[in-house]
């Protein structure tokens, strides 16, 4: 079923860049990935890709614009994107998500819980906010051709922006014996 939504996803986000006209403007999906874009290595931008499918950030946005964001953009003439703030209407409930240009806050409208993720520019990290206030790292960039990103024990590993370096975080994370390259 899951790559069932995938495919179904990757299809109409084809047909949408492909055809211009009154369905909307897919603004928050498009933030998103013109924030990736930005990303100056193509390596930790295939990163940022991969982190965003598996935790499902892109899927999410995309069918947030789908069913409801450009419904409302529609009629009201307005998207609310820019506005900064979005719902979305999740398979498990609705989400509150706000963008104040450091990070985004996730509200559940179900139960009130919130999940904070934060950018901080001076360490180029992207962190998660815990129950607590502390904040647990995801993503940092570590040099041109070096980021930091959590293993399966949860420790920080190094990655080589590279197509080996890649090969071998995902290898590692999906649990596979690199002898059988």
């Amino acid at each position: 079923m899951k790559k069932f939504t995938t495919l179904a996803i990757a299809c109409a986000l084809l047909a949408s860049m492909s055809m211009q006209s009154c369905i909307g403007s897919f603004a928050l999906f498009n933030k998103l990935k013109a924030w990736n874009e930005r990303i100056d290595s193509k390596f930790v931008n295939e990163l940022v890709f991969i982190g965003f499918w598996i935790i499902p950030v892109y899927e999410v946005s995309f069918l947030a614009d789908i069913l409801v964001l450009n419904s409302i953009e529609f009629w009201s003439g307005s998207s609310p994107v820019a506005k900064g703030k979005s719902i979305i209407d999740g398979a498990d409930g609705k989400y509150l998500v706000e963008c104040d240009g450091k990070g985004y806050t996730i509200t559940s409208m179900n139960d009130g819980s919130k999940t904070r993720l934060n950018f901080h520019q001076d360490i180029e990290t992207w962190t998660i906010v815990m129950g607590d206030d502390e904040e647990l790292p995801f993503l940092t960039f570590v040099d041109e051709t070096h980021v930091r990103v959590p293993g399966l024990d949860g420790k920080m590993q190094l990655v080589e922006l590279s197509n080996d370096g890649l090969y071998a975080y995902k290898a590692s994370m999906l649990n596979l014996d690199l002898a059988c390259k």
